[in-house]
């Protein structure tokens, strides 16, 4: 039975948090993970321990904080890479991370050889908030996910 790509970007954001958790022992707040026809992007909000913001208050700091998550991003990709396949059924070609050290976000990318440009936006108002909004969700996806079966190599 096929999984939704609903589903699919649900399993991604636990095993993102839980990736998170075990290599910093500070849980993100949120995970937000948006699939599309060949890009996977995980947002990890208020992902950096006390420490790290506090850290990340000078330029000098905030660098080091970039550093290291840049560091053990490296070191668990391949996990996440089998973890994305087997949850997926898509090999991942491209993977590259990017930490916003004045919100704590962390983002990771992971693409099959598209160019990716990720934009954080402010938080919204509650003025700005139209009725029906689907900010809340922690679980995104394009219109069109693009999430189509690849062929077995062996098939």
């Amino acid at each position: 039975m096929k999984q939704s790509a609903t589903e699919m970007a649900k399993q991604v954001a636990l095993i993102a948090s839980d990736f998170q958790r075990r290599q910093t022992g500070h849980a993100p707040q949120s995970v937000t993970v948006v699939l599309s026809e060949d890009t996977l992007v995980i947002t990890l909000l208020e992902a950096l321990t006390p420490a790290e913001k506090a850290l990340s208050q000078s330029p000098q700091g905030a660098a080091q904080v970039q550093d290291f998550h840049r560091q053990l991003f490296a070191s668990s990709v391949e996990e996440m890479r089998q973890e994305i396949k087997r949850i997926t059924g898509r090999q991942v070609r491209e993977a590259a991370t990017e930490v916003e050290t004045a919100t704590g976000t962390v983002v990771h990318a992971f693409t099959t050889g598209a160019m990716v440009q990720v934009f954080l936006l402010t938080p919204n108002t509650p003025a700005s908030q139209s009725p029906g909004n689907a900010d809340d969700l922690q679980i995104g996806q394009a219109d069109d996910d693009g999430l189509r079966p690849v062929p077995d190599a062996g098939a």
